[in-house]
């Protein structure tokens, strides 16, 4: 706060000290508004971020799942294949 306004407010008395502390507050306060609305913000776009993460996640575990299924698949069919050839020795 500049002295002149200072003054003027102490001019007043305790009336004029608590008007000053009120605006400080306000003041502060407005800040301190401000700063938690960023805050909620930056969350909230953080959470879409790990919503989407976890999808992806999640579609590259059943990706995965789907290929180690027909890899398993082939390899029974190659084995199949193989014991039914005649005149080849298993390993």
């Amino acid at each position: 706060m500049t002295d002149p306004l200072l003054t003027t407010l102490m001019q007043f008395g305790a009336a004029g000290l608590i008007g000053l502390l009120w605006l400080h507050e306000r003041r502060h306060s407005a800040v301190r508004d401000r700063q938690l609305e960023q805050a909620h913000r930056r969350l909230l776009t953080r959470e879409r971020e790990v919503n989407w993460l976890l999808k992806v996640l999640n579609d590259n575990t059943r990706a995965i799942n789907s290929l180690e299924h027909s890899q398993r698949r082939l390899i029974r069919f190659l084995s199949s294949r193989y014991q039914q050839r005649p005149g080849k020795q298993s390993p």
